[in-house]
């Protein structure tokens, strides 16, 4: 029997370049990687990849793979798709890039991907779904809620907050002890030095609410 037949198999919804990331941290720990994506036929490879159906070939072939992982950056339609499968019964691998470092204290929910470089510190609490992007940093005893994107070169601080579905863009900080609300957005860049509301947009170094 071959290495591939000897592989589990990961079926990746959604073939971006987000899904690229997602699909090399699948290979690197083991998985034989499956592309699907809603643009199909229209769009039927991804590089080397080939794309094999949309969201409703998925389901009609759910019992023929080992897992799923939504290769999605927007938060709303990676929980959306996650919710669909995970009502079908779909299994959600957490993937950790082999250079990213994992407290053995902290807690990721399933289907939560940590890119290369990543740092999550002991007794931090991570939630379903999230990207915890590259070089990231997520320190000891933050409380990080579902479906939340922390951005590359992005660090939380120690014991803060993060509600679901929050947006750190590139290059932002959080002082430690901050609460950040649910759906919220921090601009690329901005420091944040107080509690930010939920439904917001935050920007700037001190960070200020630009939008509700």
């Amino acid at each position: 029997m071959s290495d591939l037949q000897n592989k589990s198999r990961l079926a990746v919804l959604g073939a971006s370049g987000h899904g690229k990331v997602v699909a090399e941290i699948a290979e690197l720990n083991g998985y034989e990687v499956i592309f699907y994506d809603d643009a199909y036929p229209d769009k039927q490879t991804l590089a080397h990849w080939s794309i094999e159906g949309n969201s409703d070939a998925l389901k009609k072939c759910l019992d023929e793979v080992d897992g799923v992982a939504i290769g999605i950056g927007n938060n709303l339609i990676r929980q959306s798709k996650y919710d669909f499968f995970k009502e079908l019964g779909a299994a959600f691998p957490v993937l950790i890039h082999p250079n990213a470092i994992v407290s053995k204290y902290a807690q990721l929910g399933e289907a939560t991907v940590v890119m290369a470089g990543a740092s999550i510190n002991p007794f931090a609490l991570v939630g379903t779904g999230c990207i915890i992007n590259t070089k990231s940093v997520v320190e000891h005893d933050c409380q990080v809620g579902s479906f939340v994107h922390i951005c590359p070169n992005s660090s939380i601080a120690g014991h803060c907050e993060v509600g679901d579905l929050a947006w750190f863009g590139i290059g932002s900080n959080a002082i430690q002890q901050i609460s950040v609300g649910k759906n919220s957005i921090v601009g690329a860049g901005s420091v944040i030095i107080r509690d930010v509301p939920e439904n917001v947009t935050v920007v700037g170094s001190p960070a200020k609410v630009i939008r509700k």
